[in-house]
């Protein structure tokens, strides 16, 4: 594409999209997440939840998420201000709505890190919005290996993620994408070309038919 193609395409306007990634964890979502938003040529906002559970060393708050008490995030919830919200672990975790979209309005796109309850939520309340994807560990071995070499969880933590992850797995087939990431530039890059063609999607492109109609009235004044 010429740059020229490039700024044409730029200008249509259109809708922001939702980018949900889930995963068990440990299997890369966190990660994958913070690496393309943190790609400022992607240009996405990205989604900070609000948890009750208690903030993990390497963890930084209002970057990671928004750690309040069970309390405040009742009353969120109570007042239908969340967008999503799950119970994980026994923590708490939601996304407020309105700052998503005010987002989406303003044809930016959201990436969202949730589990699979959240994602259903999501989609069931902006589903023509929404762009799920799937990261899968290449094996239990390696999910195992990762969340120790973490050194976060106890071992009876780990225990029970590595459990629930077998439960959250089989969610696989809800998803528009599955990615295994054993390979994290390769997974980095499959989640790039899913969000490309995603922004391209007719539906998506509010300002289509206002182009459309200036490519068609081109030259209409000199004809005969």
């Amino acid at each position: 594409m010429t740059e020229r193609a490039e700024r044409v395409s730029e200008t249509i306007a259109r809708r922001g999209l939702i980018l949900i990634l889930s995963s068990p964890s440990g299997a890369g979502k966190t990660t994958l997440t913070r690496a393309i938003a943190d790609d400022g040529g992607w240009g996405l906002d990205l989604s900070i939840s609000v948890t009750t559970r208690a903030r993990r060393p390497s963890e930084i708050a209002g970057r990671h998420y928004h750690f309040i008490e069970r309390e405040a995030f009742d009353d969120l919830r109570a007042r239908d201000e969340m967008l999503e919200w799950a119970e994980v672990h026994g923590n708490f975790y939601g996304t407020p709505r309105r700052p998503v979209e005010k987002v989406l309005g303003a044809g930016r796109d959201m990436i969202f890190d949730i589990d699979y309850q959240g994602t259903r939520q999501v989609r069931a309340k902006l589903a023509d919005d929404v762009v799920t994807v799937f990261i899968l560990p290449p094996s239990m071995a390696e999910l195992r290996h990762r969340l120790e070499r973490r050194a976060e969880d106890s071992p009876g933590t780990i225990e029970k993620r590595l459990a629930n992850a077998r439960v959250e797995i089989q969610r696989w087939t809800e998803y528009d994408y599955v990615i295994v990431n054993d390979d994290l530039q390769n997974a980095f890059d499959a989640l790039r070309g899913i969000l490309a063609a995603e922004r391209l999607k007719r539906t998506r492109r509010t300002g289509l038919g206002s182009f459309v109609d200036g490519l068609l009235g081109e030259g209409q004044g000199g004809l005969i």
